[in-house]
């Protein structure tokens, strides 16, 4: 074998490690995490021994029903009904068939006073099924210019809501009836400025899950997993703009959706911008809370979600090269090269690292089958897919079109 031929196979090598232990490194973080939100504790029924306590003393902290979660501080004086008032804000565009659900579970939602659906420009009957459903509806202005559709249609909703914190939900998310209450307490428990969750996927077919699955563990192979307790730098944060959590005013006095107005990934746009501006952001885990119903089918998945995995305009392109570089070689590529002959220890370990992840996430979905258990062989489409969405410059949603 020649000198070349020996060099370059060193230069691989060591990049594959380089790419590994980074990987590993982003995946190790999840042994210290903020723990999963969870439904405020609630006092029981008083039983007759209860009679001898005077109106208005708190019960005693044994009798709580659930127990606050390790790290977080719950104040008591919020299950006396203390929370902030809540506006719950929906951004919805042609979302008559989705919407349901969500309206449903908001309904007498413990802590919220009100529900605003901001009906951007529909086509359908949103508008109608919102306000069917308990819903005040503010139909959405004609989009600005240099504005995205659902980040114009966020800035009407925050400005027509009257609570003290604002939660934004999307119009496929399925919450649970506690979700903003817990949110809201948890936020101000922890003194979190900005807070968004991971909840729980549902993958109606095989093959959007087998798919879904492995782009999902992109983000973690390349940022880790939600609720890590370690401050990341403003440019590394990621959130999920289907649930969001803030206080109102203080974002309003902070120009609100204006500084990302022009952003596809608003979300990550958005917390990275308030990050910088000194803001406490997190990710918190709510898979226990908040449940989305994600694209029907494998091309679906691909289109859909595909359009906006790279982060196109909040991440730099030579991060985004890197961090290709991670998923391909950390997780796309050891399991190929063992199934070929051609793996060796490294790719043995990476591919063990890999299917640990399917273990730590399963949770993530609901009814999690064979298709997310094979979810492993689909790393290498997920990885073209990160790597098609660096290249892609315009991206269409909703029958709009962003350079």
């Amino acid at each position: 074998m020649s000198i070349r031929r020996v060099t370059l196979r060193r230069a691989i090598f060591a990049v594959r490690l380089a790419a590994g232990l980074v990987a590993i490194a982003r995946l190790a973080s999840a042994a210290r995490r903020r723990p999963p939100l969870a439904p405020l504790p609630v006092a029981p029924p008083r039983s007759g021994r209860d009679l001898s306590r005077t109106p208005g003393q708190e019960p005693p902290r044994s009798e709580l029903a659930g127990s606050e979660p390790p790290g977080s501080e719950l104040a008591r004086s919020e299950l006396a009904g203390s929370l902030p008032t809540i506006s719950v804000v929906v951004p919805a565009r042609d979302e008559a068939r989705r919407i349901g659900p969500l309206l449903a579970a908001l309904r007498g939602a413990p802590g919220v006073g009100e529900v605003i659906v901001v009906d951007d420009q529909s086509s359908d009957d949103t508008a109608a099924v919102a306000a069917a459903g308990g819903a005040r509806v503010v139909p959405g202005s004609p989009l600005p210019h240099g504005w995205v559709g659902k980040a114009w249609a966020l800035q009407q909703g925050v400005e027509a809501a009257s609570g003290d914190w604002v939660v934004t939900l999307d119009a496929d998310t399925r919450p649970s009836p506690q979700l903003a209450s817990a949110l809201v307490a948890r936020a101000g428990a922890d003194g979190l400025q900005f807070v968004t969750i991971g909840g729980r996927f549902e993958c109606p077919t095989a093959g959007s899950m087998w798919l879904h699955a492995a782009m999902l563990t992109t983000l973690v192979y390349r940022f880790g997993p939600p609720g890590q307790l370690h401050t990341a730098a403003p440019g590394r944060h990621l959130a999920n703009g289907q649930c969001m959590a803030f206080e109102r005013q203080r974002f309003l006095d902070a120009d609100g959706m204006l500084p990302v107005a022009g952003e596809v990934v608003e979300d990550v746009a958005l917390a990275r911008h308030l990050a910088d501006r000194g803001w406490t952001v997190a990710m918190l885990d709510g898979a226990d809370l908040l449940t989305t119903r994600m694209y029907d089918d494998l091309v679906g998945t691909w289109r859909g979600w595909g359009r906006s995995l790279a982060l196109p305009g909040v991440e730099p392109l030579h991060r985004q090269v890197l961090d290709l570089a991670v998923v391909a070689f950390a997780q796309a590529l050891p399991l190929p090269r063992l199934l070929t002959g051609r793996g060796d220890a490294l790719d043995a370990l990476l591919a063990c690292v890999r299917f640990g992840t399917l273990v730590g996430m399963a949770t993530t979905y609901e009814r999690p089958g064979p298709a997310y258990w094979a979810s492993p062989s689909a790393d290498v489409p997920a990885a073209v897919a990160l790597a098609t969405g660096i290249v892609r410059r315009r991206r269409s949603w909703r029958g709009r079109s962003y350079q």
